[in-house]
């Protein structure tokens, strides 16, 4: 074992502060990593401050992580030490359940173990995220970070990007479809760069006309003002898919007047009960599909990587001194960021 630094939430009314804590030796298939760069997850609030009801604490957030390789296992062929690599949402699963011999241990049958507030499958130890200065994962939760992209900017890919990318692949989004992505926070700027990579005609569903510039810089071809009933019925019928990642309670159903039959709206935001409940008519008379996506796999999420390389995607992001993590958290409710927070972890040295 070795002394790592970190800042974590004691409990789920205490600010996040300075922590010293153990991390394992590395085993035979570890990949022991020095963090350079944690993107900041909205996710991290709620799971710091209980707000899902099953957070452990100490609670150290952080599951964006980009570093270098400092020490390898035994039996690590994969990566050797000086590799620039990444850890997300992720460190285990039961590696054998048909979803994880599918490469999607997202939907590990026995739950996957969480890169924090979660427990080790070998020795029960609480798993601490990358809000600190080093971490030990299993190399076949490790990925590699081409060479082409920025560090700072490919942490929230690990993330913000997977959650984004995922559903778009798997549905099967193609040049010439028509995609609707709903809000534009650090999930939304992604599903656009993405839509518009693969060759979707890509517009932006916001609250705000304010919006309207920054979602073409983005890459959006069109805005619509979803609180304009008239724009709203206009676009009746128009999308093959909606990517919303809207992460509070919303209607769904103006939004699913406008999908075409056999449209699919993809929730990527929302947990929460839906709620107002949906129509089932706004279903059932066009055969459209109402589906659901979490993060990706590890062999996906290398994809998504090598994508953003190849397709110059970045994440939109603002650096962040550690120091000031809990400013940052008050600013990312307030969606007082664009597009994401990433903590550069020279700052935690000081």
């Amino acid at each position: 074992m070795y002394t790592a630094i970190g800042y974590a939430a004691q409990t789920s009314t205490a600010p996040l502060a300075p922590m010293t804590f153990e991390r394992r030796a590395p085993r035979a298939d570890d990949v022991a990593i020095e963090i350079l760069y944690c993107g900041v997850c909205h996710s991290d609030i709620h799971q710091a401050r209980n707000e899902w009801g099953f957070a452990t604490y100490p609670l150290m957030p952080g599951h964006e992580i980009v570093g270098k390789v400092t020490a390898i296992g035994a039996n690590v062929s994969k990566f050797k030490v000086g590799d620039l690599v990444g850890v997300g949402c992720l460190v285990d699963s039961c590696r054998t359940c048909e979803a994880c011999t599918a490469d999607l241990e997202q939907y590990c049958v026995e739950g996957p173990t969480q890169t924090y507030a979660g427990h080790d499958r070998i020795d029960g130890s609480l798993t601490m995220g990358g809000y600190s200065s080093a971490i030990v994962v299993s190399d076949r939760f490790v990925v590699s970070i081409p060479a082409k992209l920025d560090l700072a900017s490919a942490a929230p890919i690990l993330c913000a990007g997977i959650t984004t990318y995922s559903p778009l692949k798997h549905f099967g989004v193609k040049a010439g479809d028509k995609v609707g992505v709903l809000g534009m926070g650090g999930l939304g700027h992604m599903g656009i760069k993405f839509a518009k990579a693969m060759g979707a005609e890509v517009t932006l569903f916001t609250r705000s006309q304010a919006k309207a510039e920054e979602a073409r810089r983005q890459g959006a071809d069109h805005v619509i003002v979803s609180t304009d009933e008239q724009q709203m019925q206009a676009a009746a019928g128009q999308f093959d898919y909606l990517l919303d990642t809207i992460p509070v309670q919303h209607d769904l159903n103006p939004y699913l007047n406008t999908l075409k039959f056999d449209g699919v709206h993809i929730l990527v935001g929302l947990i929460e009960p839906i709620n107002p409940p949906v129509h089932a008519v706004n279903l059932v008379m066009k055969r459209r599909v109402l589906a659901g996506s979490m993060i990706g796999g590890l062999a996906e999420t290398q994809e998504v990587l090598d994508f953003c390389a190849e397709h110059d995607i970045t994440c939109d992001i603002e650096m962040l001194d550690i120091r000031n993590i809990n400013d940052a958290f008050e600013r990312v409710i307030k969606g007082d960021v664009k597009y994401r927070f990433v903590i550069d972890m020279a700052t935690l040295k000081a």
